[in-house]
């Protein structure tokens, strides 16, 4: 009997992660995130640890439900569903899992703002009070070719560390986070610093203005702040939304 409980808390586990990630899909499609078909969002199978959930590689964001996602193993190893998967997930993906057990889900993107700061030399910068979440909290991996060889994997393991987000340098974006709804806020705010930074430089390079950077002490001060924030207030509001207006990502 307690088996069969157990066996039925796992299924349903396993069936909300599932919904979880089908509708981050369809909000990265929402918010524009997209590349086509390419980059990728996953989530970490549960009870099975070093498997992962991720979209069938032709598959448009807008299109993924929850019946219709891959499970994988963190090498990319297809145990059910569609066997094509995009070959950079087991890179990036499953060498963080395999490194950061308290990691759960993880997005990444190649937007333009993305991939533009990515190409900066001064990364994200703290000069507005969401960017301070990410004030000495973001890694920096230099770019070293299409994400297919495994020696790259120990690299960005490394570049990560213990943060949730990390820029891919000449690439784009990385975020991570115990819950889907976490990893998926957590982009959010990348993606909007991102798009804010790029606009106030392009506003002091026009010479009709100069970037003013807060003090030092007040922005650690914010970062800190920003710590205690487990950012999992936005994702139900969202997810209501979606079951709104796209219920069928349950599906």
């Amino acid at each position: 009997m307690v088996a069969r409980i157990h066996s039925v808390e796992a299924k349903a586990a396993e069936r909300l992660m599932r919904e979880e990630l089908a509708a981050c899909h369809r909000l990265i499609a929402r918010f524009g995130w997209t590349e086509l078909i390419y980059n990728h969002a996953t989530a970490r199978v549960p009870g099975r640890a070093a498997h992962m959930f991720v979209k069938p590689d032709a598959l448009l964001y807008e299109q993924v439900n929850a019946s219709r996602l891959v499970e994988c193993t963190l090498d990319g190893t297809v145990v059910s569903g569609d066997p094509e998967i995009n070959r950079t997930v087991p890179i990036i993906h499953g060498s963080i899992y395999a490194a950061r057990p308290d990691l759960h889900c993880i997005l990444h993107t190649h937007t333009p703002a993305g991939m533009a700061i990515s190409a900066l030399d001064c990364g994200i910068m703290p000069l507005n009070q969401t960017a301070m979440q990410f004030y000495e909290r973001v890694g920096y991996h230099d770019y070293e070719g299409v994400a297919n060889d495994t020696a790259e994997c120990e690299h960005i393991v490394r570049d990560l560390g213990p943060h949730g987000s990390l820029i891919l340098r000449n690439h784009g974006l990385l975020t991570a986070g115990a819950t889907v709804g976490q990893a998926f806020v957590r982009m959010f705010y990348l993606e909007r610093c991102c798009q804010a930074q790029l606009l106030a430089m392009a506003a002091a390079a026009s010479g009709t203005a100069r970037l003013r950077p807060p003090a030092p002490d007040v922005v650690a001060e914010t970062a800190r702040a920003w710590d205690e924030d487990t950012m999992t207030r936005e994702w139900p509001a969202y997810r209501a939304l979606l079951e709104r207006e796209q219920p069928d990502f349950r599906d």
